[in-house]
């Protein structure tokens, strides 16, 4: 039986142009959209596709650093 593990991470918002860019600095990863909920939702898509190829328990358990000067 495949048990589903609820992970938090943070997100940064911010405008450039005429779209929202979402990025998760932790996981080094980031999506758009032309609202702020938009870019959220896109960004949840991208991290779960992601985390689909990583264990997510590896990365849990790992420390993992944000990139420098982003």
């Amino acid at each position: 039986m495949e048990v589903a593990k609820t992970l938090g991470f943070s997100a940064v918002v911010w405008k450039e142009g005429n779209i929202y860019v979402a990025s998760c600095p932790k996981l080094d990863v980031a999506s758009q959209g032309k609202s702020m909920e938009e870019a959220l939702r896109n960004l949840e898509e991208a991290l779960e596709l992601y985390l689909e190829d990583e264990d997510a328990e590896k990365l849990q358990n790992q420390n993992v650093k944000c990139p420098e000067n982003r």
